[in-house]
């Protein structure tokens, strides 16, 4: 009987995770189930591509998991029972494998990396009105949206963060006949350091973007946005990008969770509360150096997703469980197709002085993102390690 892990979401960390998994055990101890809602990886980290018409190369998970012994399953989850060790899911067509409306997976260990959303969050109109690129259906919504425009609308992205600004630019410089502003609630870019401030005004500056700085949001309407002083900002679009939230399931799993909704773990990614049950990516509370949460980002997700596969894969065949420090080293933010934004940091995530500009730093960014991308799509092809027989733990034991 083999040893039963069920991978929730094939985004840059599950599927990082399963694949990392099935290059380091062995098919014939260990069975490795991936649940995903789409047939396609996401790129996540281009949805402002895709939203301003750029084509996406297609990368199906079929083929991605092809020959690595990895099951992959087409469905939405719709609820996990951690005491009994199982899953529940819905196929696309709308019913489980077993004609009753849904199916139900056993699990021995549990991977979950069903990730973040849009967070609308309380503003009022948000849901109504604006649109989002957390998401596949999202970005397609607002390509529409922005293909219907005329020349001269205005569009107000709201956010200051990478997403913020990243959506901001690939709107601007894909249709630089729109009236394109940006609302933050501090200052532009006050994370990054000084020079990565000056790169950042100078680049909204050439693309036309009005900035509104220190501009709280409190309403959003079909053609404005309200602000806390009582102004309006004209906006035919609102894309909203003022932060993620973890998947809705997490909350009621009975998993430990922080206040985030994410799922408390420790230095190998395993929940504090269920042994057998690891989170990755956006969906884990993981801490980092200087104490400080890993942000939600493919910088955290992909290595959450390799310390986990490693912990559970040293805790199936006796090996050596991983102490690899998670640090960042940098913030890659394109700024449109032909300017980018690498911000050097230090492990904690804090800025340092340096900063790489231009165009170097945009191509510096399309290999970070193409890079991710293949490490997704060649599940087995990296870190060439014998894979391990698991015959000294029974299916079920705990890990």
């Amino acid at each position: 009987m083999r040893h039963r892990i069920v991978v929730l979401g094939a985004g840059y960390a599950g599927a990082s995770a399963a694949g990392r998994l099935a290059r380091r055990l062995d098919p014939g101890n260990v069975a490795i189930t991936v649940v995903n809602a789409e047939t396609d990886f996401v790129e996540r980290v281009r949805m402002h591509q895709l939203a301003t018409g750029q084509d996406l190369k297609p990368r199906p998970l079929r083929e991605t998991f092809a020959g690595t012994g990895v099951e992959l399953r087409i469905a939405k989850v719709t609820g996990v029972d951690v005491d009994a060790g199982t899953v529940t899911v819905t196929d696309a067509a709308g019913d489980g494998s077993d004609g009753s409306g849904a199916d139900v997976l056993g699990y021995d260990t549990l991977v979950y990396a069903l990730g973040s959303g849009w967070n609308p969050g309380a503003v009022p109109g948000v849901a109504e009105h604006a649109a989002e690129v957390a998401s596949r259906p999202g970005a397609l919504r607002l390509r529409d949206r922005l293909a219907g425009l005329a020349a001269g609308q205005p569009v107000v992205v709201v956010g200051g963060g990478l997403t913020g600004l990243e959506a901001a630019t690939e709107i601007a410089e894909a249709r630089p006949d729109l009236d394109v502003a940006l609302a933050v609630r501090d200052g532009l870019g006050g994370a990054l350091s000084p020079k990565g401030r000056a790169h950042l005004r100078k680049v909204l500056a050439g693309l036309d973007i009005t900035v509104h700085e220190h501009t709280a949001v409190t309403g959003v309407a079909a053609d404005r946005v309200t602000t806390a002083d009582g102004g309006a900002v004209p906006a035919a679009v609102t894309v909203w990008t003022a932060g993620f939230a973890v998947h809705p399931i997490a909350r009621t799993t009975g998993l430990t969770l922080a206040d985030s909704g994410q799922i408390v773990v420790d230095e190998t990614m395993r929940s504090v509360s269920h042994p057998n049950v690891y989170a990755v990516g956006d969906a884990a509370r993981v801490i980092g150096p200087g104490d400080r949460p890993l942000r939600m980002s493919c910088a955290s997700g992909i290595p959450t997703a390799w310390q986990a596969a490693d912990a559970v894969a040293a805790r199936l065949t006796g090996g050596k469980l991983p102490n690899t420090p998670l640090r960042y080293f940098n913030q890659c933010i394109s700024l449109g197709r032909r300017e980018g934004l690498i911000q050097y940091v230090t492990a904690d995530d804090r800025a340092r002085p340096a900063v790489l500009t231009g165009r170097l730093a945009a191509v510096y960014k399309e290999l970070v993102c193409k890079g991710a991308a293949w490490s997704v799509a060649n599940p087995t092809l990296r870190l060439p390690t014998r894979r391990r027989s698991v015959s000294r733990v029974r299916a079920g034991a705990e890990l």
